[in-house]
């Protein structure tokens, strides 16, 4: 276990903003894990895990408490047969996307492009181009602060539109639990008349719209707001946020060194010296000037710790 002190989490998120965390841990089991949290209880602390930090916004006062960072021994991939596969939460999605591909398996080859780990892909049901964890996550383990390990089926992790069971387990300290892999069932390309040459130009061509539509060459962290739920319950849609906001004359607003992205008006950019509170202050003038112009509220995708 590597514990550092007053670790400045600009140096751990896309946006690159952000105060120091009292104690930032890297562990590399499970063993690890319980220790850090003994430790941060003894103190009084609460604890936050982050992969990558690609949606994630902290405070510029940093975070009191302790976060926790999972090591490379939660990385591994472990091929169960039959397109089963059991993956660490700590690995990339899209390391985790390309190794399925060479392997010849569809079913999360479009997520490639998502900048977090598994973990925070399962937290928040990441999805893209018509793929979502919860399509082909099958079941997911994790740990609470006791000790106990859980090992869910994907039908109770309660999936929904970038939310999960375990979102509402963080709200409480008591209820909050790490998670440490999951399982999916990936399916055979040859099943849908494909190979992993047609599975890797899949997945180029996802990369490729990416890079055309997002501010991929600044600071951000992804979708600032949430797809907008319209239709039936039968026959549900969603309508891109970027939409309005653009209607609403945001595009390259700013206020500090934080835009509105110039290319996707559903990013906010660190254009330059932004600090968490432009960012935040940024997107909540967004929020009430889409409501005062649309009559619609925005919900954030981003997921704000700290004091602000």
């Amino acid at each position: 276990m590597k514990i550092l002190e007053n670790e400045p989490m600009c140096n751990h998120t896309s946006f690159k903003v952000g105060g120091p965390a009292r104690y930032f841990i890297k562990v590399d089991s499970s063993e690890e894990i319980l220790e850090a949290l003994k430790m941060l209880a003894d103190q009084h602390l609460p604890h936050y895990v982050v992969g990558n930090g690609t949606n994630l916004l902290v405070a510029d006062t940093g975070f009191e408490g302790g976060i926790i960072t999972l090591g490379k021994p939660f990385s591994e991939v472990e091929e169960l047969g039959n397109g089963k596969f059991k993956v660490g939460a700590g690995i990339s999605l899209g390391a985790f996307a390309r190794k399925s591909i060479k392997m010849g398996f569809a079913g999360i080859h479009k997520l490639a492009g998502i900048p977090g780990t598994l973990g925070g892909a399962i937290y928040m049901n990441a999805g893209a181009y018509g793929q979502e964890i919860c399509q082909t996550c099958v079941e997911v383990e994790s740990i609470d602060r006791n000790g106990n390990h859980h090992v869910r089926p994907a039908a109770e992790c309660d999936f929904g539109y970038r939310t999960s069971l375990y979102q509402g387990l963080a709200k409480k300290i008591e209820t909050a639990e790490i998670i440490l892999s999951a399982t999916f069932q990936l399916e055979p390309a040859e099943v849908s008349g494909k190979d992993s040459y047609t599975l890797e130009t899949e997945m180029q061509e996802c990369m490729a719209k990416r890079k055309a539509s997002q501010p991929l060459n600044m600071p951000n962290a992804g979708s600032t707001f949430k797809r907008l739920p319209v239709g039936s319950a039968e026959m549900p849609q969603q309508i891109a946020p970027g939409y309005y906001i653009e209607q609403s004359g945001l595009k390259g607003f700013r206020i500090g060194g934080a835009e509105v992205s110039t290319v996707h008006a559903n990013f906010i950019v660190n254009a330059g010296g932004a600090t968490a509170n432009d960012i935040k202050t940024l997107s909540e003038y967004v929020q009430k000037t889409v409501a005062e112009k649309f009559n619609i509220q925005l919900q954030r995708e981003i997921i704000l710790l700290g004091n602000f």
